[in-house]
């Protein structure tokens, strides 16, 4: 089996770098990440059963073509990520992410290769009800920039699907939560593990305290790419991806089981104050995959990757 990944030392990048060697035998792994979070350390110790072949380039900019020829199917992970900072940089974000992901459509439609996409589950936005992939796109209702462009990416996956013949998945996954060799700490679940690790108080959107949103637990997102490789899920079909929905309040509430004594901070956000919603990945589970995951015990192998484990 021979993979190629783009992003491949972020937070989900670094971790499947690691983890696929329990599910593919003879593994080659394809890396591409341009470093500008400088995750070297991602590349350390890395399994000696897996032959790794790593690029610094960024695909936005560059041809991979050659790079991927043989490939089996690419992942692409490679994009500016973090939905807050997005208001300030948007113009950025629009630019490398749609340019990234045309660059590697194209090498995809090339070689002839499948890709899994990955969006998010923040292109619902805010919503009354669950939601699932059945929502119309004027239901949609991303309120960052960040999961405006997904759209525009899975909108352009999709028109290379129906005119190119590419074959391709559309994943939106729920917030990722659980440790990797390259993760990040600007999201909820990680953010608060972190602050609580570092003996600052968790800091809480106005209002967000019983809202829900959806998680994936990162070895259940693992778990949903290997599943799509080895079934050939590339039928051109979006997928939510996610292990559950949680409120802000059940999340504290699991975190106190491993560090006690927080403390909570208010504060503003540009987004988030008034975002909740429920997603349904009842879609993907009929193709016969379960999520196995939990918020327990992400927040403990975080704590345990951080040597806070009690």
């Amino acid at each position: 089996m021979k993979i190629a990944i783009t992003g491949s030392l972020g937070h989900i990048g670094s971790y499947l770098i690691r983890e696929f060697s329990q599910y593919f035998d003879n593994l080659s792994l394809i890396l591409f990440d341009n470093l500008s979070t400088q995750r070297f350390s991602s590349l350390f110790n890395l399994p000696s059963s897996v032959t790794y072949q790593f690029f610094e380039k960024n695909v936005g900019e560059e041809d991979i073509s050659e790079d991927i020829h043989n490939v089996d199917v690419l992942i692409h992970l490679a994009a500016i990520t973090d939905a807050l900072s997005s208001f300030k940089n948007s113009d950025e974000v629009r630019n490398n992410n749609l340019q990234s992901t045309e660059n590697v459509l194209k090498a995809c439609i090339k070689t002839n290769i499948p890709m899994i996409f990955t969006s998010t589950t923040s292109v619902y936005g805010k919503q009354t009800t669950t939601v699932d992939e059945n929502c119309s796109n004027k239901d949609l209702k991303p309120q960052s920039p960040y999961a405006e462009v997904k759209l525009l990416e899975e909108e352009m996956i999709r028109e290379y699907i129906v005119n190119k013949h590419l074959k391709a998945v559309i994943c939106r996954l729920g917030t990722i939560f659980g440790p990797s060799s390259g993760m990040r700490f600007h999201t909820a679940v990680n953010k608060f593990c972190w602050q609580a690790f570092t003996n600052k108080p968790i800091t809480v959107w106005k209002t967000a305290y019983h809202q829900k949103r959806p998680y994936l637990y990162i070895d259940d997102a693992l778990r949903s790419f290997v599943f799509i490789i080895k079934n050939h899920l590339y039928d051109g079909e979006v997928y939510n991806l996610l292990t559950t929905n949680e409120t802000v309040c059940n999340v504290l509430n699991v975190l106190i089981k491993y560090k006690p004594n927080i403390d909570l901070e208010y504060v503003e956000s540009e987004i988030m104050n008034q975002l909740s919603y429920e997603v349904l990945c009842d879609k993907f589970q009929a193709k016969g995959f379960c999520f196995k995951g939990t918020l327990d015990q992400g927040i403990k192998d975080t704590f345990s990757y951080l040597n806070l484990s009690n």
